[in-house]
């Protein structure tokens, strides 16, 4: 059975753009899995007590087989095949890729919490995420 994922990206180090780019190609090649829509990209502040410069945010959908847990050893595969380096808590990073959600589905492990704790906190999440939703609902993604 397949389940929708909301799949927040984020780059602020090097071609944040192409980062990005590469990590909607590697989403979309996962197996059992299928890239269906994209949000607007914008650009964003940090947060966090470490300086550092803005990132290019943008959220997708995933029509995916993979439970949460497998889904998030694959975000972390595509991060390291990306460059990502987990050296400090909410640092610079070429990808981060975050399980935001998937519909219907609660959990909360020592790995993995859905819907993502961060959610209420970032109004650009919830930006994209309202985007994500309303092109689902008017039949516009792919």
């Amino acid at each position: 059975m397949s389940e929708r994922a909301f799949v927040a990206l984020g780059s602020n180090l090097g071609d944040r753009a192409a980062y990005l780019a590469t990590a909607r190609s590697a989403l979309s090649l996962l197996p059992t899995s299928r890239l269906t829509a994209a949000s607007t990209v914008e650009e964003t502040v940090p947060f966090g007590p470490v300086a550092q410069g803005p990132y290019l945010n943008q959220m997708v959908v995933l029509e995916t087989s993979l439970p949460p847990l497998a889904l998030l050893g694959a975000l972390q595969q595509i991060e390291q095949s990306l460059g990502r380096v987990r050296r400090e808590r909410w640092g610079a990073r070429t990808i981060d890729l975050d399980l935001v959600c998937m519909d219907g589905i609660e959990m909360r492990s020592p790995t993995l919490v859905l819907p993502h704790p961060g959610l209420p906190t970032r109004d650009f999440w919830r930006r994209e995420l309202a985007e994500l939703k309303a092109l689902l609902a008017r039949g516009e993604a792919a």
